[in-house]
């Protein structure tokens, strides 16, 4: 019953993913400018043959062995995030029959739905409860690191590395950068209160957790 249980919460995840995915997708589509981590994917995958889903794979997967190098939690959910869902984005933006917005105000809305759907696929995602993402580990990670700054500071100071670098590749900046930046996580708090979930209630356990349930 146990890994009946477990591969349900896989399958969950993957469902989630695919929702966050196609959330992403319409932040790309309205064409505004993009949050730092997918602008530094758009620049890497201008400067290389691999598409935006595979640069973003890329990073997660770099991400996830800085994550193990700083001794974080490790979850199933972690290293499927990290897998799956620049490539699920890649795969909604070759699906997509429509070509990309050109008017601002409609490319705002397209964002601020995207954001919805970001924060819908993220509560399926987090509901199997096994660890955060790569970004996500990566952040408390490096919070851990600097306790006397506030951890809003930290995640302010990584966004920021990591959109120059992306921009000094020419990943899309734009006004959509500053939306995503301040009102993704407004958007996120709006939606988890409607639906009454609430992120820091949830029990995750790491991979070997989950493999001692497996063997159980």
């Amino acid at each position: 019953m146990s890994r009946k249980k477990i591969v349900g919460e896989w399958l969950k995840i993957v469902v989630g993913l695919l929702v966050f995915a196609f959330g992403v997708h319409l932040t790309i589509f309205a064409d505004i400018g993009l949050a730092p981590w997918d602008c530094l994917g758009m620049g890497i995958a201008k400067h290389t043959p691999l598409n935006y889903g595979v640069s973003m794979t890329l990073i997660a997967v770099t991400v996830l062995f800085i994550d193990i190098a700083l001794k974080e939690r490790i979850g199933f959910g972690t290293i499927i995030d990290a897998l799956l869902t620049g490539n699920f984005v890649q795969m909604f933006n070759s699906l997509n029959p429509f070509p990309l917005n050109t008017v601002v105000w409609y490319g705002i809305g397209f964002m601020l739905i995207g954001f919805v759907f970001m924060a819908l696929g993220m509560w399926i995602y987090m509901s199997a409860q096994q660890c955060c993402g790569p970004r996500d580990a990566l952040l408390v990670g490096l919070g851990k690191r600097m306790p006397r700054v506030p951890i809003g500071v930290v995640e302010i100071l990584l966004w920021a590395v990591v959109l120059l670098i992306g921009f000094l590749l020419g990943g899309p900046v734009g006004i959509g950068t500053l939306i995503s930046t301040f009102g993704a996580g407004l958007v996120m708090q709006f939606v988890y209160s409607m639906i009454r979930f609430e992120p820091r209630k949830m029990k995750h356990r790491d991979v070997f957790a989950v493999a001692r349930e497996l063997k159980g």
